[in-house]
């Protein structure tokens, strides 16, 4: 059984400040670490509509840690492009760890980079339910051969966009972690 990590708004101001770097700074920074380390990374996203991709590719240098990015709204590119499997969809829904685990593990396949990344939750204002409520966002990072998510509670943060800033700043922080362990 999975034990999901729960994230809100404060953990990548915290992180960040433990790391002496600006939340505007976590892109720069993990791009930095990529080409230091020969690392290559890809992204699938969901409700960030691309916003990590965007992201990343506007530090100097990014072309050669990224190559591919994936804008997947649409449950059947989820499964055809980034392998989502149909059942996962079905059981848990577009919105879960799950989906997030296998979206962050296809794109990176699908790219042939160490690492893939994905978002994929309800940015609002409509779209959410008592049990996946506006600001529920699932982060998947995959390196190599091991794959987790994270469950992002952005309650508190007001707006589609902020919501959507929040959930492509803190996976971006997480992939940051990871490359450090690397």
């Amino acid at each position: 059984m999975k034990t999901e990590r729960i994230i809100n708004e404060q953990y990548v101001d915290e992180k960040c400040r433990a790391y002496g770097i600006s939340q505007d700074e976590i892109q720069t920074e993990l791009v930095k670490k990529l080409i230091q380390k020969g690392i290559k990374i890809s992204t699938a996203e969901s409700c960030t509509g691309g916003l990590v991709s965007k992201k990343i590719t506007e530090v100097s240098g990014a072309s050669e840690i990224f190559e591919c990015g994936v804008c997947s709204y649409a449950n059947e590119i989820k499964n055809r492009v980034l392998g989502v499997e149909n059942s996962v969809l079905e059981k848990y829904g577009a919105v879960s760890y799950e989906t997030a685990c296998q979206m962050a593990q296809g794109v990176k396949n699908l790219a042939k980079a160490q690492i893939g990344i994905s978002t994929t939750g309800v940015a609002g204002p409509t779209g959410g339910t008592p049990e996946k409520p506006v600001g529920l966002v699932y982060m998947g990072v995959c390196v190599n051969d091991s794959v987790f998510a994270v469950r992002g509670e952005f309650f508190k943060t007001s707006g589609r966009e902020n919501i959507r800033e929040a959930a492509a700043k803190t996976v971006l922080l997480l992939a940051f972690e990871e490359v450090s362990k690397l």
